[in-house]
């Protein structure tokens, strides 16, 4: 946890000192830098869970996998 509050504070740093905007707008974008990589995740997983209804085979593959998933584990 120490880690990722001292990334999170090295960000804000970088956002507030070297960001070519007003203060409204740096302290925003230092605030809610951490949103990039959430919203990417939410993409990808949004993106694969809409495959398996216009892709059925995908629906396919993915249930196989699950099901040798959860026989070996």
């Amino acid at each position: 946890m120490t880690a990722a509050l001292a990334v999170y504070a090295l960000g804000v740093a970088v956002g507030l000192l070297f960001t070519d905007a007003r203060w409204p707008a740096r302290l925003g974008l230092a605030l809610a830098w951490p949103l990039g990589p959430l919203a990417f995740l939410l993409t990808v997983t949004l993106l694969l869970a809409v495959s398996v209804v216009a892709f059925p085979l995908v629906a396919v593959a993915a249930i196989g996998v699950a099901l040798v998933a959860w026989l070996l584990l």
